[in-house]
């Protein structure tokens, strides 16, 4: 069964501890979300947190997918550029499918239904993310339509003597 996605969907207790609890297994499971496992909820929650103020703000729009059961099980935040010449790209941010879902297909579709809601924004022309080298997150990236437009070698550091290199990666939306 296939997820069923939406775009900035009231906020409330139960979305803010679904994803939540979403980044902590997601983390937990060794996805590279911003964490290094182990982590709890409340380690994630300042984070979200900061992905609520943009919220708030109008800067920062949200992707849920939800299960067959209406659970969340997928997110990505697109947050817009504050740079007077760099508002044509948007940035996205903790894209993340729970580990239960791997090998179903739901990350393409998280990554779709992300592209068409950025398309959806006006004057927006591509999307920006970044990833974590050494997990694979960039090959499936590329698998989706992105490219690598650079990286910087050695710039996250998971733990002392495991520095990775930051993806950097762009979708274009119209051709």
């Amino acid at each position: 069964m296939a997820l069923t996605f939406e775009v900035d969907p009231a906020f409330d207790r139960t979305l803010r501890d679904d994803i939540t609890a979403l980044w902590a297994d997601v983390s937990n499971a060794g996805g590279a979300v911003g964490f290094v496992p182990p982590v709890t909820a409340d380690e994630v929650r300042p984070e979200l947190v900061k992905h609520l103020a943009g919220m708030v703000e109008g800067r920062t729009r949200l992707v849920v997918g939800r299960d067959e059961d209406g659970t969340v099980a997928a997110t990505a935040f697109l947050t817009h550029n504050t740079h007077r010449l760099m508002r044509h790209w948007i940035g996205a941010y903790t894209v993340m499918v729970h580990p239960r879902h791997q090998g179903k297909g739901y990350g393409r579709d998280l990554m779709a239904a992300t592209a068409d809601a950025a398309r959806d924004i006006e004057g927006i022309e591509a999307i920006r993310l970044t990833c974590r080298g050494g997990t694979g997150a960039d090959r499936f990236y590329a698998s989706c339509g992105y490219k690598e437009v650079g990286r910087v070698p050695g710039a996250i550091r998971v733990a002392e003597g495991d520095d990775r290199d930051d993806i950097i990666m762009l979708l274009p939306l119209f051709r």
